[in-house]
């Protein structure tokens, strides 16, 4: 389970990572394994479909069971699927790095996913990696997908 203390630390790791790289504001959701947003938090700033966009990247991680980063290279190769797949979720899958899955410490069970938006895909992929790690847990970019 993916308690909101973890969702938290994620959250703050998330940010910091991207203040320490002087990105631009950044939004970041953190959902558990059923899809439920656990937290979310906008920074000053942030531009109006960041929100969205985040969600749109762990619901999307989620739903298709693999890092954003692998939603990415199947839009590439079979993109009437994604756009179908994209239709069935209600727009909610966005296939660009960003979408991280969350992992126990312990087994590899699915807990969670979180999305960050505010600056390109890959800054925005190492925020959420950033946040997930220092809560003591396992990112899932699907890079080895």
């Amino acid at each position: 389970m993916l308690g909101l203390a973890a969702a938290r630390t994620i959250v703050a790791e998330a940010l910091d990572h991207a203040r320490s790289l002087d990105l631009p504001p950044m939004t970041v959701a953190v959902l558990d394994a059923g899809g439920h947003l656990v937290t979310f938090v906008r920074e000053d700033g942030s531009s109006l479909y960041r929100e969205a966009i985040a969600r749109g990247k762990a619901m999307g991680a989620l739903g298709m069971g693999t890092g954003s980063r692998t939603l990415q290279a199947r839009a590439a190769a079979h993109p009437e699927f994604i756009n179908a797949v994209t239709v069935l979720a209600g727009g909610a899958l966005v296939p660009v790095p960003g979408g991280v899955l969350i992992r126990s410490d312990d087994a590899g069970r699915l807990v969670g996913a979180v999305g960050v938006s505010g600056h390109l895909p890959d800054a925005d992929e190492a925020c959420a990696v950033a946040g997930i790690v220092a809560a003591g847990l396992s990112a899932d970019t699907g890079a080895g997908s």
